[in-house]
C-alpha cells in the first residue's frame, strides 16, 4: 500500500481561485477591495523572499497589497506608530508583522498592538482566547491550511483520534483547538512525551509540527492514518553538489508513505497553503469589517 499524496500546491491554487472570485464579487457588488499590509523590519533574507511572495500573490487575487519596510534598528515606538496608522486605515483589512523581529523589539507587545479584527496571522491574545473558547476568531494560517486539507480529504473529522506533535503557539496549540472544534479526540504530544511512539500509533490523524528533521518514522504510523507534515527543515545534501541542501519535513517521508493512507510531502504540502490561507483570512476580515457574509469553505 502506498499513501495518497495530498498535493498542497494544487489545493492552495484552488483556495486562491476561490479567494479571487470572492474579491471580484466584493468589488463588483459592494465597491470594496480587501487590503493586506505587511510590515518587515530589517533585512532577513528568508523574510524578504516570503514578503515578496505574499505581495505577489495578494495582487494576483485582486487585493490591495501594502508593504512597509523598516530599517533593522527601527525603535519600538516607531514600529508601533506604523501599526497604529494601519489599525486606523479603513482600506486595510489585514495586518501582518513579519517574524522574527530584531532582538531589541518585544514580539508579544508588537503582535498585541495589532487590531485583533485585522490580525490575519491569528497570533493576538484575543484571537487565541476566542479560538480556545470556540468563538469566531482570526485563525493562524498554517493550522487553518492543515484543517482545510484534512476536511477536503476526509469530509467529516468527527470522532477521529488526532495526535499533534508539537506545542508551539503558532501551530501545535491552535491546530489542537481546530481539531477539537471538528470533534476529534485530540492529544498534544511533544519531545518529552513518554512512549511517544505508542501515543502516535493510536492516531487516525498525525500532525507533525515539532521542528526536528525526519523525527517520525513509519513504524510510528497506524496503517491507513493521515499524516500532515508541517516541518520545514534544511539538511546538507552533498550528493547534489557542494554546498547544496534539501528540504525535509518532521516525518521520514518514505517510511511513513509506505504505511499511511494519505500524506503531505515536503516541499509542496502544507507550505503553499500558508500564504493561501493568509489571503483567505484577509477576505474574511474584510467581510466581517463590512458586515457581509463570510466566504464559505475559507474559514474554520
Amino acid at each position: 500500500m502506498s499513501a495518497k499524496i495530498i498535493d498542497g500546491k494544487a489545493f492552495a491554487a484552488t483556495v486562491r481561485t476561490q479567494v479571487a472570485e470572492h474579491v471580484s464579487r466584493l468589488k463588483q457588488d459592494h465597491g470594496i477591495t480587501p487590503g493586506l499590509a505587511v510590515v518587515l523590519v530589517g533585512e532577513d533574507p528568508a523574510s524578504q523572499v516570503y514578503v515578496r511572495s505574499k505581495g505577489k500573490q495578494t495582487t494576483e487575487v485582486g487585493m490591495k497589497s501594502v508593504e512597509h519596510k523598516l530599517e533593522v534598528d527601527t525603535s519600538e515606538p516607531d514600529l508601533l506608530a506604523v501599526i497604529d496608522q494601519l489599525n486606523n486605515d479603513p482600506d486595510i483589512h489585514g495586518i501582518l508583522v513579519q517574524l522574527p523581529l530584531p532582538k531589541h523589539l518585544d514580539e508579544d507587545l508588537v503582535i498585541n498592538s495589532i487590531d485583533p479584527a485585522k490580525d490575519v496571522d491569528g497570533f493576538h491574545i484575543s484571537n487565541v482566547g476566542l479560538l480556545g473558547t470556540g468563538q469566531k476568531s482570526m485563525v493562524p494560517c498554517t493550522p487553518l491550511g492543515c484543517l482545510m486539507m484534512l476536511r477536503d480529504y476526509h469530509g467529516s473529522l468527527s470522532g477521529m483520534d488526532a495526535v499533534v506533535i508539537g506545542r508551539s503557539n503558532i501551530v501545535g496549540k491552535p491546530m489542537a483547538q481546530l481539531l477539537l472544534g471538528d470533534s476529534c479526540t485530540v492529544t498534544i504530544a511533544h519531545s518529552r512525551t513518554k512512549d511517544l511512539a505508542d501515543v502516535v500509533r493510536r492516531a487516525d490523524i498525525v500532525v507533525a509540527a515539532v521542528g526536528r528533521p525526519e523525527m517520525v518514522p513509519g513504524d510510528w504510523i497506524k496503517p491507513g492514518a493521515t499524516v500532515i507534515d508541517v516541518g520545514i527543515n534544511r539538511l546538507d545534501a552533498p550528493e547534489r553538489g557542494e554546498g547544496k541542501t534539501r528540504l525535509v519535513g518532521d516525518v521520514d517521508y518514505d517510511s511513513c508513505a509506505a504505511v499511511a493512507g494519505a500524506i503531505t510531502p515536503v516541499p509542496g504540502g502544507v507550505g503553499p497553503m500558508t500564504i493561501a490561507c493568509l489571503l483567505a483570512n484577509t477576505v474574511t476580515a474584510c467581510c466581517r469589517a463590512n458586515g457581509l457574509a463570510e466566504p464559505e469553505g475559507l474559514t474554520a
